[in-house]
């Protein structure tokens, strides 16, 4: 029989440490099924849509998704009645208020008050998608992944509008102004993200 200086066996030794195990295991599972790998069912918000319309002829709709809390948010788009083989900035607004058009949408959605960008640049608004491409019809049919955009948590974009401008953005790159809308021109079309 082992000895143990206390008078404890070595299989009253070793309960705790298993039990420290599976307590540690048991708490990664938790955290890790409810930060990394929520459903809708669970009440993250997985899917958002919003339809698109505008003064003129232009209009689409735009569907955004989230797999999972921390995954970038996938944005799938068909649009119509544009100009044909152009470049229009297309963009998330800090308002889905539609009250006064398109024109109520307020400016880009800009939580950290940084310059304009592209979608690429280290900083840029978090509503700044760049520019969307048409074809010889007018047409645009896009799917692109967004990695500051979310469905969820205090800079959740539901709610908000999604602009397409009437003009190619310049994504900072061009004058002063250009760092706070890109110079994207007027607003050709515009919808309010919604729960799908």
């Amino acid at each position: 029989m082992d000895s143990h200086p206390y008078g404890l066996s070595n299989k009253s030794q070793k309960k705790p440490l298993l039990l420290s195990v599976l307590a540690f295991v048991a708490s990664f599972a938790v955290v890790y099924i409810f930060f990394f790998n929520r459903s809708s069912t669970t009440g993250v918000v997985t899917k958002a849509t919003a339809v698109l319309k505008g003064e003129g002829s232009a209009s689409g709709t735009v569907v955004f998704e989230q797999a999972y809390l921390s995954a970038p948010v996938r944005v799938t788009g068909k649009l119509k009645g544009l100009d044909a083989n152009a470049l229009r900035g297309f963009h998330i607004h800090q308002s889905g208020d539609l009250t006064n058009g398109c024109a109520s949408t307020g400016g880009h959605y800009n939580p950290y008050s940084v310059n304009h960008g592209a979608p690429e640049d280290s900083e840029r608004h978090v509503g700044d998608l760049g520019n969307i491409k048409t074809d010889e019809k007018g047409e645009a049919n896009f799917s692109f992944e967004d990695r500051l955009l979310s469905l969820n948590g205090p800079l959740s974009i539901l709610g908000r509008g999604v602009v397409l401008h009437t003009g190619t953005d310049d994504l900072g790159r061009g004058n002063e102004d250009s760092l706070k809308t890109g110079n994207a021109g007027g607003r050709a079309a515009c919808g309010v993200i919604g729960l799908a």
